[in-house]
């Protein structure tokens, strides 16, 4: 028996790749790479616009970045120039251009794991909390006197939004105004 210990899955491809030249250790170093010019696009990219781009493909010294929708990309064309020079200048002198195409999977995607959701959340869940007036309350009651039975239930249960003011005792003082 050897004395062997249990190994990470990536220091076993990581050592096994770096031995050969095969197809997967070339899309792992793609991949490596757009990760890198991810985050250094992110890094270029004003705030509001950073969870709604990513880089998706860099070749023939094209950077491809996809967008969530049509406005986004107009917002990242306005920013394109800039982009463009910057990175010109810091890590890829060879960049010829930059492509943008819209990605509709990224605004699901940037919806669920935004924090604007998680900060509305409360919101969503918050009670119904409207209240009517006492005036309308009375109209209300004054018109379910004068309504068929379903309607009648509906008028009343409207009018209960004012509050106590509009519960059973109160009810019957108004009726019999």
């Amino acid at each position: 028996m050897r004395d062997s210990q249990p190994q990470a899955l990536f220091d076993v491809l990581e050592g096994s790749l770096a031995k050969t030249s095969s197809p997967l250790q070339i899309i792992q170093q793609n991949a490596k790479a757009i990760i890198k010019l991810n985050r250094i696009v992110g890094d270029l990219l004003p705030t509001e616009l950073k969870p709604m781009c990513r880089v998706a493909n860099y070749r023939n010294n094209i950077m491809v970045i996809e967008v969530a929708n049509a406005s986004w990309m107009t917002r990242l064309n306005y920013e394109k120039i800039n982009l463009l020079s910057a990175l010109r200048t810091s890590i890829l002198p060879s960049l010829s251009s930059i492509d943008i195409r819209i990605n509709p999977d990224l605004m699901r995607k940037t919806k669920q794991n935004s924090s604007f959701n998680k900060q509305t959340a409360p919101f969503k869940q918050k009670k119904n909390e409207r209240k009517i007036s006492l005036e309308t309350a009375d109209q209300l009651l004054k018109l379910a006197k004068r309504s068929p039975k379903g309607l009648k239930e509906k008028f009343e249960r409207l009018a209960a939004l004012a509050g106590e003011s509009t519960s059973a005792a109160n009810r019957g003082k108004t009726n019999s105004d």
